[in-house]
């Protein structure tokens, strides 16, 4: 049994092309909207950990949001993590979880590492 989780925003092309990605495989994700599901910084944490990467790594710096809120000078791991947990625009996408593992699906051939 799969335990594959995405974290999906349906209006992005990239999280709609990781459920294909993960379907033509014969796989069947749970799919956590996290833009209606606004997540803790707890979960944040959990996922970033599983992630093993720097919490700017997970972050749409592209974003106007980013910008606005000055997060280029800020280091604070768990300052970052507030602000993605109050504007979840910030989180990069999708995010493909497989248990104790998780990938940014950036490119797609991403997800092939945690399965």
């Amino acid at each position: 049994m799969q335990d594959i989780i995405v974290w999906h925003n349906p209006r992005c092309s990239k999280s709609r092309n990781a459920l294909t990605y993960l379907d033509e495989k014969g796989i069947i994700p749970t799919i956590y909207k996290y833009m209606d599901e606004n997540p803790s910084v707890d979960e944040l944490k959990e996922i970033l950990k599983l992630l093993n990467v720097d919490v700017k790594k997970w972050m749409r710096t592209k974003e106007d949001i980013y910008k606005q809120l000055n997060l280029k000078d800020i280091e604070d791991e768990n300052e970052l993590l507030e602000a993605m947990a109050n504007n979840p625009k910030l989180i990069e996408r999708p995010v493909v979880i497989n248990k104790d593992k998780a990938v940014i699906a950036r490119p797609l051939e991403n997800i092939d590492t945690i399965l």
